[in-house]
């Protein structure tokens, strides 16, 4: 395999790079997002993929769920699972490709909590020329810290219920959308009773809890890409800023401008 120049357009990657020809134990690449260059459609591959978002976000979707990659954040998805990823404008991030056996991952999609020691091993990697004799050195220490990282709630579950899907969908375009459990049964034809149990059934979730993690994922992606609180809380449809990060603070223990300042 060639060296890979640091960065790359995210179009030119799609075109030319195979992560599963390079059989070492990992290859990282890093990657400039330009505007409209922004997103993988549904691929797989057999190397396990970290992906890691070092400023704007990156939104990965897999069959039963949507993980959102705040700066400094990474989302692993297993290798052989179907998935998108789609990144902001001017984002940067990077690929870790991670081969099966190397390394005792997480089984399943989630979101890791990546350490300054950790991402300056990934750049250090997606840098360095192929063979350069200190890599296996910075493989092992790299893989160490990432199987002890700690896992994240920073995703949306969803399932191929086309009902589910409908609200997601809908929501996703309009998160300022107020509309009740009750007139989204009405919306679909069913009782409220029958909708929050397949709410409850689908996602593990109640549907209020389930909006709020929306909420949760879309006020991420929109204040890593520079929308200020206010701008954010009217958004999402709250009545006050004091109201959006009363929630905000619930669900992530910080309020915004504390959570982004710790991933710096």
């Amino acid at each position: 395999m060639t060296d890979q120049p640091s960065p790359h357009s995210l179009s030119r990657l799609l075109c030319t790079y195979d992560a599963d020809v390079d059989t070492r134990p990992a290859v990282a690449l890093h990657v400039e997002i330009a505007q409209n260059d922004a997103e993988q459609p549904v691929h797989r591959h057999r190397k396990g993929q970290l992906v890691l978002a070092l400023h704007g976000s990156v939104t990965c979707e897999v069959p039963q769920g949507m993980w959102i990659v705040p700066p400094q954040h990474g989302v692993w998805i297993p290798g052989g699972m179907p998935h998108s990823n789609r990144a902001t404008d001017n984002a940067r991030i990077c690929f870790l490709f991670i081969e099966p056996e190397a390394a005792r991952m997480p089984a399943q999609c989630c979101t890791l909590a990546i350490s300054p020691l950790a991402r300056e091993l990934i750049l250090h990697l997606a840098a360095a020329p192929a063979g350069e004799a200190s890599t296996a050195q910075v493989v092992a220490l790299l893989l160490e810290l990432l199987v002890t990282a700690p896992v994240e709630q920073l995703h949306l579950p969803v399932s191929d219920h086309p009902k589910i899907r409908r609200m997601a969908q809908a929501l996703t375009k309009d998160p300022s959308d107020r509309t009740s459990l009750a007139q989204w049964a009405e919306r679909l034809a069913m009782s409220e009773r029958s909708l929050a149990r397949l709410v409850a059934q689908e996602t593990g979730l109640t549907f209020g809890r389930w909006r709020q993690q929306l909420h949760i994922l879309i006020a991420l992606r929109q204040l890593s890409e520079g929308a200020t609180v206010q701008q954010v809380g009217g958004n999402l449809g709250y009545d006050s800023v004091t109201a959006f990060i009363t929630m905000f603070k619930k669900a992530l223990g910080q309020p915004p401008g504390r959570y982004f300042a710790g991933l710096k």
